[in-house]
């Protein structure tokens, strides 16, 4: 049977098998977890490798030819296989404990795949995954760097990101037009991050919304005319740490 990679669906079926297993090997077993959840299995290429680690593997696949293919050469799978929208699915009842995720995740969803495991943040200590090398290095760089912005804020507030290694276009049916990236999240060992986080979310995107300016500016409608002598607003965004993220969310929104 031959499943046909859509592009509505952002299908880029990897066809290197040696690639496939680092990726399925770059699981630790970090936080303790025994189940796994591979997103996007399409024609199981990473999943084979999956399948003889010693986790109980489930797949989540939204695209219904891809679906019958894995249960015609998947026995392996039979009640394991989840034909929904991963963005849609409720992890803590799906899966009573905790869990790690996996995949070749599609391009096109790929970082709100991130904010939706950042929802479930302390139910999955471990997730390795494949964007767009630009997403990938969004997530995994630090201050002072192009590509850090909100999504590198967020993430890293409570997970500890590697950026493993980089995968050509060549090794892919159809070859998307851009590089790969691999990288592994650990959790930290953190439960809360020393500020509200709703606050810290809505200060983080509304300073990366304007980043070339100051942060004294581009927050100016958060400070509500507060009058804050700080050396940390004449930055900008993205030469600010987590934790300076976190100190600038209780200096702005301190009851005064």
């Amino acid at each position: 049977m031959y499943v046909a990679p859509k592009k509505h669906l952002g299908q880029h079926f990897l066809i290197n098998a040696q690639i496939a297993q680092d990726i399925a090997h770059a699981l630790t077993g970090f936080g303790g977890y025994e189940t796994v959840l591979e997103i996007g299995p399409g024609t199981g290429a990473l999943t084979r490798h999956l399948l003889p680690l010693p986790y109980d593997t489930h797949v989540v696949e939204i695209d219904q030819q891809s679906v019958v293919y894995l249960h015609l050469h998947y026995p392996e799978l039979k009640n394991k296989i989840h034909s929904e929208d991963f963005l849609r699915m409720d992890l803590t009842a799906k899966f009573p404990k905790p869990i790690a995720v996996i995949g070749n995740f599609p391009y096109n969803i790929s970082s709100q795949i991130l904010f939706h495991v950042l929802e479930y943040k302390d139910h999955v200590p471990e997730l390795v995954g494949m964007f767009q090398k630009e997403v990938a290095m969004r997530v995994a760089n630090g201050p002072g760097s192009k590509d850090y912005g909100i999504l590198s804020v967020l993430i890293q507030a409570w997970y500890d990101v590697e950026y493993l290694f980089t995968v050509n276009e060549n090794e892919f049916n159809p070859p998307p037009k851009v590089k790969s990236g691999v990288i592994r999240m650990k959790r930290k060992n953190i439960d809360h991050l020393g500020c509200d986080e709703v606050q810290f979310k809505q200060l983080v995107k509304l300073a990366f919304n304007q980043r070339r300016k100051t942060l004294r500016n581009s927050i100016k409608s958060l400070l509500n005319g507060q009058v804050i002598d700080a050396d940390i607003l004449q930055k900008r965004p993205e030469q600010l740490s987590v934790a300076q993220f976190i100190e600038l969310t209780n200096l702005v929104f301190i009851p005064r």
